[in-house]
């Protein structure tokens, strides 16, 4: 994933790979033992002096990064992030921060930090579902027909 520019991968996803790649099957509940698993790739990126790999991962309903990300900050001396948005403009810097590191092909600008794909997509239909205020008559100010064509001035 941190080869792929603004690729994310879920936590069911990063679930079934490491079972996969370490031939170690367990029938426990993911998040009875994902966040360990996470929580030793936050602290050993940190030793290593490499970005938070654990930015990449994100939860399958939402696209957002789980409630384990406060621990790249502890890890990394910084301020807890409460507010939601902040907490994902921060892991997607550190996406970003990720994709170069480990060599992603990069547009020429060297790339934006983006949120995760679903949860812009989901902040997209969020917006698209605020009504717009309706159109009035500049003249007598009467809330227009859907013709914009007002029957009181014409």
């Amino acid at each position: 994933m941190a080869r792929t520019y603004h690729a994310v991968i879920t936590y069911k996803e990063l679930a079934e790979e490491i079972q996969h790649r370490t031939g170690i099957r367990t029938k426990a509940l993911l998040h009875n033992w994902i966040g360990s698993v996470l929580g030793r790739v936050v602290r050993e990126a940190h030793r290593r002096g490499h970005p938070p790999l654990t930015a990449l991962v994100v939860r399958s309903d939402d696209g957002m990064v789980g409630n384990g990300y406060k621990e790249v900050l502890e890890v990394a001396g910084e301020p807890p992030v409460e507010d939601v948005l902040e907490r994902e403009q921060h892991a997607a810097g550190a996406r970003l921060a990720c994709y170069r590191h480990f060599g992603a092909t990069l547009p020429l600008d060297g790339g934006v930090p983006a949120l995760a794909p679903r949860y812009q997509a989901a902040i997209g239909r969020r917006r698209a579902s605020i009504e717009k205020p309706p159109r009035v008559c500049g003249s007598c100010f009467v809330q227009l027909p859907t013709t914009g064509v007002c029957d009181s001035c014409g």
